[in-house]
């Protein structure tokens, strides 16, 4: 059996850098204590140390692998809310848990369904207001693969410290033509299906980095996508989260698609326009919460700057899209 201790949400989040652990040997007992602990508020976790490795196993995405349990009962259904296992220990006082240890993602992962919503800000002339469309909220989250709704990543090689993975995204066309009156004629943009790699690296404090491509696998626009991207977490109450910012790529095929204007389809309001590839800044803000027990809430949203290309367009009017996701899902 092994225990670490937390006295800090911030690193009780991303379950790194306890104020202490240790092991205890399988002997028959069924108390097992912790002594000489300074007065103070903590939250506990025990695991089954099933390898004898004196560590905590995880996953591809850094989920724990072993049986295990945290104080008070808590069982999280996602990134785990140091509010919900603390608890207070003042000097010469014994605090007792009944524990009983669960694999997180059980024997076949974790199944969640809900309502998502998307609202989209669109930088196309002409265009009030947003884009705002209800999805079903499916998700799946296995030891190496999840399924996030129209996106889906599989664990390669790799744990820890530095991960390979495959990646795949749904990608949803960028406009209908009768959006807006300048777009008439243009033809509403394709749906298709976006299929790369992705490498991801964790660094000390926190911080998550990654890089990934992703090119159109059905060619129905032809081109890809890259990304970079920092994001650093922190607990915000019962919520964990934080910013990320981002660069990124885009093919000149993808920008000519969404943004450009064909000499067949120019008239003397709408010129020609043509583009090369481009570049964009994303910044961002991630949260989620675990609501009641087997309830949680996601909100992603990002504010990306577009290339001056891309603002020059005869059809765009912004030099910024605001998008944001929201879903509240029931976890199995």
């Amino acid at each position: 059996m092994g225990y670490a201790l937390f006295d800090s949400a911030n690193t009780f989040g991303d379950l790194r850098d306890p104020v202490r652990m240790g092991t205890w040997p399988l002997d028959g007992r069924e108390l097992f204590c912790i002594g000489d602990l300074s007065a103070g508020n903590y939250a506990l976790l025990v695991y089954l140390d099933e390898n004898d490795n004196c560590r905590l196993d995880r996953n591809f995405i850094g989920i724990p692998r072993e049986p295990l349990a945290f104080s008070n009962g808590y069982r999280p259904k996602g990134p785990p809310s140091y509010r919900r296992a603390a608890f207070e220990l003042t000097d010469e006082e014994a605090r007792r848990f009944d524990v009983t240890l669960r694999r997180p993602l059980g024997e076949r992962g974790r199944i969640g369904v809900g309502i998502g919503a998307i609202i989209r800000s669109s930088p196309y002339r002409d265009y009030e207001g947003s884009v705002f469309q209800l999805i079903p909220a499916i998700t799946y989250i296995g030891n190496r693969l999840q399924i996030l709704g129209p996106n889906l990543q599989l664990g390669l090689v790799g744990q820890g410290k530095l991960r390979l993975a495959a990646t795949a995204q749904y990608r949803i066309g960028a406009y209908e033509e009768r959006e807006s009156d300048v777009l008439t004629g243009m033809g509403d943009r394709e749906n298709t299906l976006l299929v790369g790699l992705a490498l991801l690296g964790a660094l000390p404090g926190g911080v998550d980095v990654s890089l990934r491509y992703a090119h159109d696998v059905l060619d129905r626009i032809g081109g890809g996508a890259a990304r970079m991207a920092v994001e650093k977490s922190f607990q915000l109450g019962r919520m964990r989260g934080g910013p990320e910012l981002g660069l990124n790529w885009q093919s000149r095929g993808l920008a000519l698609h969404d943004y450009g204007v064909p000499s067949a389809m120019a008239t003397p309001q709408r010129p020609a326009h043509t583009l090369n590839d481009t570049l964009s800044v994303t910044v961002g803000l991630r949260l989620f919460a675990d609501i009641a027990p087997d309830w949680v809430v996601v909100l992603n949203t990002s504010l990306e700057f577009l290339d001056e290309s891309i603002t020059t367009s005869p059809i765009v009017n912004a030099n910024y899209v605001i998008q944001s996701f929201v879903a509240v899902n029931y976890v199995f």
